[in-house]
């Protein structure tokens, strides 16, 4: 089967699917390994404590595969400047970097006249044209299915994907509840000329940053296993039900403020679960896909039968 899309021909990769920014676990042993398998692997650079810890992590992708990466900035991160380590990517001469949790407008004006391909996450109709107006060369649709953060309106992926395809001219990706090579067909069948996926990467070998306690829960988990925290505070994610998170959600249903959540929704409290395993004392992001996750493969071995997947549902339609 011809996999050729835009966004295959855009970003110099095989296959239309694109590895989440995943934050606190997308560094260069997955980026690499997705990269390698013929998709699009991602860095998350604001996870980082210092821009050259970014650069160390460019330069191991590299040792690691010859195709294209990107760099994913969540430039909405409460305290954290984007800037330096937007300039160790320019100076990396990273091919492709991608935008979420935040306005895309000053990170597009710091890189007027550098020669990389713009990816920008949005969750609305509204926010993909903006983002086509600023100079995305691409968007990522994500639907309240996704995990971490989502829209605040809660439009599935679904509905959201066509819509955002009728309104705007560059190519859609679809992110959000994809999992498999039903998925990714799906996605295609929508209008969209790629996939986005997140947790779905999280289970597999090369995500080491990702403790086994949480892989294991992503396998066992179903289509109930996940819960929205943090939208009192206007900014929705969708993390792995647990005491923590059903906590966060007791407390923003008694009206707390945002100095009484931070402990519970901080990124320290994010990695103690993510990286460390304690599932009981943090939180760990994850999307619906959960119930389609039943094991941990190489990264290859997952893009492969995605692959295999899609080309079994493409005959069938013939």
């Amino acid at each position: 089967m011809n996999w050729s899309t835009r966004i295959t021909e855009l970003l110099q990769i095989r296959y239309p699917i694109v590895q989440g920014g995943l934050a606190h676990l997308a560094y260069h042993e997955l980026a690499a390994a997705v990269s390698n398998a013929g998709g699009l692997g991602q860095i998350t650079a604001m996870s980082l404590k210092h821009p050259e810890q970014l650069r160390e992590e460019i330069r191991h992708v590299r040792e690691k595969t010859d195709h294209p990466f990107g760099v994913n900035f969540a430039i909405g991160q409460h305290g954290r400047s984007y800037r330096e380590f937007l300039d160790v990517a320019i100076e990396e001469k990273v091919p492709v970097v991608s935008v979420t949790g935040g306005n895309p407008a000053p990170f597009f004006d710091d890189l007027q006249g550098v020669n990389v391909k713009k990816l920008v996450l949005v969750a609305t109709i509204r926010q993909a044209k903006k983002a086509e107006e600023l100079g995305a060369d691409a968007v990522m649709v994500v639907g309240q299915e996704g995990g971490g953060h989502i829209g605040r309106e809660d439009l599935s992926t679904f509905v959201l994907v066509p819509q955002v395809v009728d309104a705007v001219r560059i190519p859609v990706i679809a992110s959000g509840g994809i999992g498999d090579g039903r998925g990714l067909m799906a996605a295609l069948s929508l209008g969209a000329e790629g996939i986005e996926m997140g947790t779905r990467f999280i289970a597999t070998k090369e995500c080491v940053h990702a403790h086994e306690s949480y892989k294991q829960a992503l396998v066992e988990g179903d289509e109930n296993s996940t819960i929205v925290i943090k939208r009192s505070l206007g900014a929705p994610g969708r993390a792995l039900k647990n005491r923590w998170t059903s906590r966060i959600v007791e407390l923003e249903k008694a009206n707390a403020t945002y100095e009484t959540l931070k402990t519970f929704i901080s990124g320290e409290a994010n990695k103690r679960f993510a990286n460390e395993g304690k599932v009981d004392e943090g939180f760990a992001w994850a999307g619906q896909v959960v119930g389609l996750i039943k094991d941990v493969p190489l990264v290859e071995q997952l893009i492969d039968r995605i692959i295999k997947e899609g080309e079994k549902i493409r005959k069938s339609w013939l």
